[in-house]
C-alpha cells in the first residue's frame, strides 16, 4: 500500500517546509498553478515553490492585477533566487478566456515543458444558480471544465516534458474538497434543472448530510449550493482518474487530488457567515480547524511532489491527499466507470475531443 515518505507531516503542515523537504524535486522545474490572489490557497502553494528555486512559475488567475501583486510579494520575499515569473491571466468559467489563455502558454518558444500543473482556482456555494457563458452550471464550469479544457490544451507541453522525466514525476495536481462526499457524477443533469427526485437515487446529492450540516436540501429541489459545489469536486478527482488512464502508461504522467484544509479565503465571499459561525463551531468538537493559507498549500506539495506517490489502485486508494497523508476519497468519486462517462461529457461541453 502506498505510503507517503514523511508521515511525520500532517494538517499543521507548512508549505514551505513541504518544498524543503522536496527542494530537489523544485529546482529548475516549470509549475503552473491557477487561482493565484494574495488571500488564497494559490498563493501559498506558489510561494512554498518560490522558496527552492523552480526555473519558473506561471501564476494564472482572473485578475491580472492580482497576479501581478503576488509576483511582486514574491520577488520582494526571495530577492536573491532567480525565478522566470509569467503572469497568465484567465476566467476559467469562460471557455474563450481559457482557449486565449493557453494558445499564450503554447505560444511561448521559450517554455518548452511544464512538468507540474496544480488546478486550484474555484468557485463556492454560489447562492443563485448561475450559468457560464456556454450554459454550464458555474460551479462546474469554473471547477472542472475550465481546468479540463485548459490541461487538455496545454498538455503537449507536459508530455515534451514527462519524456525527459522519471515516470510519475511530471503530474497534473486537482484541487478538490472533503464536498465532494455531498454529490456523485449527476450524468443526466449536469446543470441542476430537475429535482433530486427526477434523477437516477445514485446521481442525487447526501441531502441528509446536507441537513445535517444546516442546509436546506429535499427531493423537490433542483439547484442546492453546495450539492453543486460538491458535484463539481466530485468531478475534480474523477478528472484524475480519467487523466491516469490516459496518460499514465503511454507518457508517465501522474494525476492526484488532494482536499487542501479549509482557509478564511475569497472562497467564502458568497457563503452565509452566520451559517458559516455556526458550522464552524460545531465542528470544532471534532477537531476541526482555519488553517493559514500556507498550511492548505502543504498537501498540494504532498501531493506534486512526494516520490512514493504512485498511479492509485483499480479500487481508488491513493487519489485522494488529506492533511499531507493519502486520505479516503468519497467511492462515487473514484469509479472508472463515471470517469469516462465525465470525459465524454466534458468534451461535449467543450466541443472538442482529446485523445492521448
Amino acid at each position: 500500500m502506498t505510503c507517503i515518505t514523511h508521515t511525520e507531516f500532517d494538517g499543521k503542515t507548512e508549505g514551505v517546509t513541504v518544498a524543503e523537504a522536496y527542494s530537489g524535486s523544485i529546482k529548475d522545474r516549470t509549475i503552473l498553478v491557477t487561482g493565484v490572489n494574495k488571500r488564497g490557497i494559490g498563493f501559498g502553494i506558489v510561494q512554498a515553490f518560490a522558496s527552492q528555486s523552480p526555473r519558473r512559475l506561471i501564476l494564472a488567475g482572473r485578475s491580472a492585477s492580482k497576479v501581478q501583486e503576488c509576483i511582486d510579494d514574491l520577488r520582494s520575499q526571495y530577492p536573491d533566487v532567480d525565478i522566470d515569473y509569467r503572469l497568465l491571466q484567465v476566467d476559467l468559467s469562460a471557455q474563450e478566456s481559457v482557449r486565449k489563455a493557453a494558445s499564450v502558454v503554447l505560444s511561448w518558444t521559450d517554455v518548452p515543458t511544464i512538468d507540474l500543473v496544480i488546478n486550484n482556482a474555484g468557485v463556492m456555494n454560489l447562492p443563485q444558480k448561475l450559468l457560464s457563458p456556454e450554459g454550464i452550471e458555474m460551479h462546474l464550469a469554473t471547477n472542472h471544465i475550465g481546468h479540463f479544457l485548459l490541461t487538455n490544451l496545454i498538455l503537449p507541453k507536459l508530455i515534451a516534458a514527462a519524456k525527459n522525466s522519471p515516470p510519475g514525476s511530471v503530474r497534473i495536481i486537482n484541487v478538490t474538497s472533503l464536498a465532494a462526499y455531498l454529490s456523485g457524477l449527476r450524468a443526466s443533469d449536469m446543470n441542476f434543472n430537475k429535482a433530486s427526485s427526477e434523477i437516477p437515487e445514485k446521481e442525487r446529492p447526501n441531502a441528509a448530510f446536507l441537513r445535517g450540516g444546516g442546509l436546506e436540501a429535499d427531493d423537490h429541489m433542483s439547484y442546492i449550493p453546495m450539492a453543486a459545489y460538491g458535484h463539481s469536486k466530485a468531478c475534480n478527482i474523477l478528472f484524475s482518474v480519467g487523466l491516469n488512464e490516459k496518460l499514465y502508461e503511454k507518457y508517465g504522467i501522474l494525476s492526484l487530488s488532494l482536499h487542501p484544509g479549509e482557509v478564511r479565503s475569497d472562497l467564502h465571499r458568497t457563503t452565509d457567515l452566520d451559517w458559516l459561525d455556526k458550522a464552524t463551531k460545531s465542528r470544532e468538537s471534532q477537531g476541526f480547524f482555519w488553517k493559514t493559507p500556507t498550511q492548505a498549500a502543504a498537501t498540494a506539495l504532498v501531493g506534486a511532489l512526494d516520490p512514493n506517490l504512485v498511479r492509485p489502485t483499480s479500487d481508488g486508494h491513493g487519489y485522494f491527499l488529506n492533511d499531507c497523508r493519502i486520505g479516503k476519497a468519497p467511492p462515487h468519486a473514484v469509479d472508472e466507470t463515471d470517469a469516462h462517462k465525465l470525459w465524454e461529457l466534458s468534451e461535449g461541453f467543450v466541443g472538442e475531443s482529446f485523445a492521448w
